[in-house]
């Protein structure tokens, strides 16, 4: 009997701050349209042409006599010994366009990429060097590299950037949307009313998460599917794993949300406090840049934010087809975040 009545509490709560957000139009389609014309700036802003410079990545010591070093037009990235599958991965997506194992002495080149192509002949021509007498001469044994060929497609920037650019909207439309709105009750007297019902703090946080998980799990759906029919993202994992991901992604920042709105009582507190927590988040989770060359502090800080967890576990899935088992990590966290969060809110919680 006693579930029964916290069940009609909860679907009572649910049901009506869902249909509030719904009967907000202004709200619901600019929830729905500003990602989707974010989206599609950034695939039109990066369609152009990729960046003139080639990459290659080294692996293993590089000979003295190694000529090829000094082509110009060419930026080498060096990678551990341990690294060589990473190395070869960013080979398969084009984001290397050669990687030299010297210490196999071999070159491996992706036979979809023409800039591999191009460094392949600049390659030959630098293992087959000509004598002062016009004789062609045998390049070092340290030049000498047996070649592998890789395949794998191109990973654009618009597929890189979707997992963040959806991340973002969540983040938004979770922490502004239960935070702001739970001062807003407060400051009304909303809150001091529903003091006076059987209703409990836990009951009410539970209510205000799962409605919001609902419309921000079907707003982002919608903003995936729609930009994904004109631009067609790579997707080399499974659907229901990247909706795990996402989940969790929700539940987490929402839970930030509830325990900014647990006590405070000013709107313009609670959106300065807010604003504290999302700039940052915004700037050091990888939404528009990656932090592969950042200070070891930066990426150490960026790991606290969930924004991180769920960006990083969304390009895992997409576009190295990662399965629950490599994405792990990153949902333990936002599991382990929310679940201390939402308690946390509902201890702290204050109708007044």
């Amino acid at each position: 009997m006693k579930l029964s009545v916290h069940y009609r509490q909860f679907a009572s709560m649910f049901k009506a701050r869902t249909m509030e957000f719904i009967r907000d139009r202004s709200t619901f389609f600019w929830n729905l349209l500003f990602p989707v014309l974010l989206v599609a700036g950034f695939a039109f802003a990066f369609s152009g042409d990729e960046d003139d410079l080639f990459k290659v990545g080294q692996l293993g010591s590089v000979p003295g006599d190694f000529s090829f070093a000094t082509v110009p037009y060419i930026q080498f990235v060096d990678y551990p010994l341990e690294d060589r599958e990473a190395a070869v991965e960013l080979l398969r997506r084009h984001e290397l366009d050669m990687v030299l194992d010297f210490s196999r002495q071999t070159y491996l080149i992706n036979d979809e990429s023409p800039n591999s192509i191009i460094l392949h002949r600049l390659l030959e021509g630098a293992m087959a060097g000509v004598g002062s007498d016009g004789d062609d001469a045998r390049a070092p044994a340290s030049q000498v590299l047996a070649q592998e060929t890789v395949t794998g497609q191109a990973i654009r920037y618009v597929d890189w950037v979707v997992p963040g650019i959806i991340g973002m909207n969540m983040m938004f439309s979770c922490m502004f949307g239960v935070g702001f709105v739970i001062v807003r009750y407060r400051k009304n007297g909303v809150l001091k009313r529903l003091k006076a019902t059987p209703v409990s703090p836990l009951n009410f946080v539970t209510a205000q998460a799962a409605s919001r998980l609902v419309i921000v799990i079907l707003t982002s759906i919608f903003v995936f599917g729609v930009t994904n029919i004109f631009l067609k993202f790579m997707m080399r994992g499974n659907y229901l794993t990247l909706l795990l991901v996402t989940v969790f992604g929700i539940l987490s920042m929402i839970s930030i949300g509830l325990v900014f709105a647990s006590r405070i009582k000013s709107e313009e507190l609670a959106s300065g406090l807010l604003n504290l927590v999302t700039l940052p988040m915004l700037g050091l989770s990888g939404v528009f840049f990656s932090l592969e060359g950042a200070a070891p502090i930066v990426k150490t800080i960026s790991r606290i934010f969930p924004l991180t967890h769920f960006v990083e576990g969304a390009r895992k899935v997409m576009l190295e087809g990662a399965g629950l088992v490599e994405i792990l990590p990153n949902i333990g966290y936002l599991g382990l975040l929310t679940a201390a969060l939402l308690l946390v809110s509902s201890l702290t919680f204050r109708w007044e």
